[in-house]
C-alpha cells in the first residue's frame, strides 16, 4: 500500500461521488494497492479492509481523529479526539480471513467473515434482510444431524450464532467507542464506521482544495495542476496575497 497523492486521492473522490459506501472503500483502496485486482480486493475480509483504510487515513491526515457524537439521551454533542494506532490495536488480528464453526445441538455450521462482494451482491434494502443474505453467502457448510440443510433453514438461535462467529474472527470489522455524557451522565456504546468517517473528510478537503484552485486560478492564471503541485505552505501564502 502507498499513500495516495493529492492527484490521486481528488480522482477517487470524482469516482466515488455517486457511488455506494463499500464502492468507495474499494476505490481508494485500489488507488493505493495497485498490484490488487478489484476482485482481490472486494474478497478482503470487512476488518481487514476497514484496518487498510485506517492506515490509509492516517497517512492522507495524521493519526488523530476528531469524532463527534450525540447523547440519544439528551442530544447534547460530544467532541473527542481519537487515535489511529488505538482502533487498530482494539482487533485481535487485521487479516480476519479465517473460518470459524458453531455446534449448537444437532446443529454444526461452518462460517467465514463477510467481505465487500458480498455486500456487493446483496439485494436488501432492510438491514434485517442484509443480515440474512450476508448469512447465507458467508455460511460455508451447514448439518443438521450430520445432513445438509441450506443456510436459510438454520434456526434463528443458530444463525445468530453463526453471526456471533463471523464477527469474532474479523473484530475489526466491528470497532464500537465507549462514550459517556458530561450533561447526563449517560453511558453508552457508538459503532465506529471508516468508510463514511474518512469519506466525509476527503469530501471536505477535496471541495475546501478546489475553492482554493478556483482562486489562485483566477488571481494568477495557473492550471489546476500548477496549484497541485504546490505545498500546502506554499499554496496557503499565495492566497493570502490572492486575498489580500
Amino acid at each position: 500500500m502507498h499513500p495516495l497523492s493529492v492527484q490521486e486521492l481528488l480522482s477517487v473522490w470524482e469516482r466515488g461521488l455517486d457511488a455506494r459506501p463499500y464502492e468507495r472503500a474499494l476505490l481508494l483502496l485500489a488507488a493505493a494497492e495497485a498490484d490488487s485486482t478489484k476482485e482481490q480486493l472486494a474478497a478482503w475480509s470487512l476488518g481487514h479492509r476497514d484496518d487498510s483504510l485506517l492506515a490509509l487515513r492516517e497517512c492522507a491526515f495524521g493519526s488523530e481523529l476528531n469524532v463527534v457524537a450525540v447523547c440519544p439521551r439528551c442530544t447534547q454533542e460530544l467532541e473527542m479526539l481519537l487515535s489511529v494506532p488505538a482502533l487498530r490495536a482494539s482487533a485481535a488480528s487485521a487479516a480476519g480471513n479465517s473460518e470459524g464453526e458453531v455446534s449448537l445441538g444437532q446443529y454444526q455450521v461452518r462460517c467465514r467473515p463477510a467481505n465487500s462482494g458480498d455486500l456487493m451482491k446483496c439485494r436488501g434494502t432492510d438491514l434485517e434482510t442484509i443480515r440474512a443474505e450476508l448469512l447465507a453467502r458467508c455460511v460455508l457448510e451447514a448439518r443438521w444431524n450430520d445432513e445438509p440443510v441450506e443456510a436459510s433453514a438454520l434456526p434463528q438461535e443458530v444463525a445468530e450464532a453463526a453471526t456471533q462467529q463471523m464477527a469474532a474472527s474479523d473484530p475489526q470489522a466491528d470497532i464500537r467507542i465507549a462514550l459517556d455524557c458530561s450533561a447526563c451522565r449517560h453511558h453508552w456504546e457508538e459503532v465506529f464506521d471508516i468508510v463514511s468517517f474518512f469519506w466525509t473528510e476527503i469530501d471536505a478537503w477535496s471541495r475546501r482544495l478546489l475553492r482554493e484552485v478556483h482562486v489562485l486560478a483566477t488571481a494568477y492564471g495557473w492550471r489546476e495542476s500548477d496549484v497541485l503541485t504546490l505545498s500546502p505552505a506554499r499554496r496557503q501564502i499565495y492566497l493570502a496575497m490572492a486575498q489580500a
